[in-house]
């Protein structure tokens, strides 16, 4: 690891720690620590830190905001990268908004309705970054990424830099032409409509009454944990099952929102799991139906 070390510094990656905790970098405070964290600030450092990594065969995983992130107890074997601020940008150009990678989904939603752009008001209330939305087709209230995305630029895993369109990105629910083809979100390019200003605050507005109403914002969690079954909703399902308040260890089913897994007190990734399993095996049981996760789950248990 030391030469790999010494090249990422030699390339310019002045940002090294070793031994990072993880659970400060997630929305469920969960997590043990990554071998090494690096935070490259240009794209060239970017590719290079790839390249290297590559070269050594070290493992890397790309760190957005935390949020849809289950990080295990033992930790990330290898080293996890985070975009720095450079990658925090946004533009408008007419009807596009430019927006880098890791610059905040919520944030972005909120400047598009200032300048009149309607489109985006779905994303008030995801609190991932630009990049992690493209990769994992955000979405809510009805709409998604795959609705309004014109095109990204994607760091491949062999350290090529290319733009892929909507259509190369192979949307689906929650799903990505990424999640099999290894590559970093650099920036994303939307296309959007001019809408008026009021009815775009409005429903800004609406939806984030709505979540503040109905979901544990307050508390350590990390979003929806499962995708909804086509037909129905997960939320329903997990509390007609009777599994509001269920807890294993210091993780808890929400009493507010079904589909939310809390750490109510200082839970581990191994409670989080369990309580995932024991919510799965209830809902096949009652329903025949098998809950697939939308939070991703990383590193060594």
């Amino acid at each position: 690891m030391q030469q790999v070390l010494t090249e990422l510094q030699e390339a310019g990656v002045e940002n090294i720690t070793l031994n990072e905790p993880m659970a400060p970098y997630t929305y469920w405070k969960i997590g043990g620590p990554a071998d090494a964290m690096v935070k490259p600030e240009t794209k060239e450092q970017l590719a290079e830190t790839i390249r290297i990594l590559n070269r050594h065969q070290i493992p890397w995983f790309i760190l957005g905001r935390g949020s849809n992130l289950l990080v295990a107890d033992k930790g990330i074997r290898g080293v996890v990268i985070r975009l720095g601020e450079a990658f925090e940008y946004v533009r408008f150009e007419d009807q596009l908004v430019i927006a880098g990678g890791a610059f905040s989904f919520i944030k972005l939603s909120i400047m598009a309705s200032r300048e009149g752009l309607t489109g985006l008001e779905f994303a008030s209330g995801i609190p991932g970054s630009v990049g992690g939305a493209v990769y994992m087709n955000a979405g809510a209230h009805g709409s998604d990424v795959s609705r309004i995305l014109k095109q990204a630029e994607v760091l491949l895993g062999n350290g090529e830099l290319v733009t892929m369109t909507r259509e190369e990105l192979q949307y689906a629910y929650r799903h990505s032409v990424l999640h099999t083809l290894p590559g970093i979100v650099t920036e994303a390019v939307f296309e959007l409509e001019f809408g008026d200003r009021k009815e775009i605050a409005a429903a800004n507005a609406s939806y984030k009454e709505r979540r503040l109403r109905t979901q544990p914002l307050s508390l350590a969690c990390a979003g929806s944990v499962f995708r909804n079954p086509p037909g129905t909703h997960a939320a329903k399902l997990i509390e007609e099952a009777g599994l509001k308040g269920l807890r294993v260890g210091g993780a808890e089913v929400s009493t507010l929102h079904a589909n939310f897994i809390i750490n109510q007190e200082n839970a581990t990734a191994e409670d989080v799991l369990a309580l995932m399993e024991r919510v799965k095996a209830t809902i096949r049981e009652q329903n025949g139906i098998e809950l697939i996760p939308e939070v991703l789950v990383v590193g060594e248990r």
